[in-house]
């Protein structure tokens, strides 16, 4: 625990020093009172937020807690970002000899300034309806029957702290105007259980598709009341793929829509729950033609080996708020967008439809995905 909290108060001081040096200690010699204001204001996060997430987002579930500490979270991370970029722009100033007090001024005005438009764009573009993404994706094992095959994708709705039911109504709206066969939700419903969110993921009841309508579970129903998901989502009529497969018909040639849970399903202990990609196609024709859901980018070599044809997840957020995708980078294959596998398998990765915890996105904008898919010739993705 002691290991913990030092780690905790570690990273919290990462966050906070460089916002505190650029702006209010590297020389730009502000009025005391403004100093002092500033660095109260950055001492008081620290000490509180920790408390702030563990009533946010433990046991308690205080949604109103959980709001506080993911915004401001969110805002001192833009603040370190463009503190630190900063920081180095003033080291370079200074070593050309440029200006004193007032060139120090002006790129802590500058910092705070650019953080805050961020900020404000990334709280407009994190609630907005998302935009629609359209690509063809060419599938050579998909039937002729099946050419043009219209493929809606959502992830990562989050549906959390922030009462969302009204955008959640309006990505339905969105996503029925598409005219969609197949709609996939690609897991990461919600921050909460099913009791919870019950308002703002009714919407999803409403949406239509002329052939299915499937969902997988992500890491975050790990947290929430994963069985819970998978039964609402099969109350509002969708089709839940935990470790199964549904086959669609259209002219005389099938596809398989195939899911699996998360890769965490397994470590959180919940009897039936675990990746199971066997399990998911037993039964299933090897001529035809597979769509795999898998929340999470990097399940993709087993998608690869099983010669599955196109994986579709998501989880990344693309990063969410710049310059995270770089982290995410770390952890998964693909950060967002279409790309291949091997010689027969291609990852389509969604940059979501919501957000998760700090309502911003800064150069990872959320989508709403219209895929058609395309028999014959080679894969799209190289």
């Amino acid at each position: 625990m002691a290991r913990r909290v030092g780690v905790v108060l570690l990273v919290l001081l990462v966050l906070c020093l460089p916002p505190w040096w650029s702006l209010f200690a590297s020389g730009a010699d502000w009025p005391f009172p403004v100093s002092l204001a500033g660095t109260v204001v950055l001492v008081a996060w620290m000490v509180s937020f920790p408390f702030l997430m563990v009533a946010g987002h433990g046991r308690q579930r205080s949604d109103r807690a959980a709001r506080i500490a993911d915004t401001s979270l969110g805002m001192i991370w833009v603040l370190f970002t463009w503190s630190v970029l900063g920081g180095l722009v003033n080291l370079v100033l200074a070593g050309l000899g440029v200006g004193g007090t007032g060139r120090a001024r002006i790129v802590s005005v500058a910092v705070a300034v650019v953080s805050a438009g961020l900020l404000a764009w990334g709280h407009y573009e994190a609630m907005r309806v998302p935009r629609v993404k359209r690509l063809d994706v060419r599938v050579p094992r998909l039937g002729g029957g099946l050419d043009g095959t219209r493929v809606v994708v959502l992830a990562d709705t989050h549906y959390g702290p922030i009462d969302r039911a009204g955008w959640s109504a309006r990505v339905t709206e969105a996503v029925n105007a598409l005219d969609a066969d197949v709609v996939v939700h690609a897991g990461d419903i919600a921050d909460g259980t099913p009791v919870q969110r019950r308002e703002q993921s009714a919407p999803l009841g409403a949406v239509r598709s002329r052939l299915a309508k499937v969902y997988v579970t992500g890491n975050h129903e790990y947290g929430s009341e994963a069985q819970g998901w998978l039964d609402r989502m099969a109350e509002l009529g969708w089709e839940p793929l935990h470790n199964r497969h549904v086959v669609v018909e259209r002219g005389g040639d099938s596809l398989v829509l195939a899911g699996v849970d998360d890769v965490t399903a397994e470590s959180s202990g919940l009897a039936g729950h675990r990746a199971n990609l066997l399990g998911a196609l037993a039964g299933t024709d090897p001529d035809q033609p597979v769509l795999l859901v898998a929340h999470q980018p990097k399940y993709v070599p087993r998608a690869a080996a099983a010669g599955i044809d196109l994986q579709i997840s998501g989880h990344t957020h693309g990063g969410q708020i710049w310059p995270f995708n770089f982290l995410v980078r770390i952890d998964q294959p693909v950060v967002s967008g279409l790309s291949r596998h091997g010689e027969r398998t291609q990852l389509y990765t969604s940059r979501g439809t919501g957000f998760w915890g700090p309502p911003f996105r800064v150069f990872a904008p959320s989508e709403i995905t219209l895929l058609t898919l395309r028999s014959g010739g080679t894969p799209t993705a190289e």
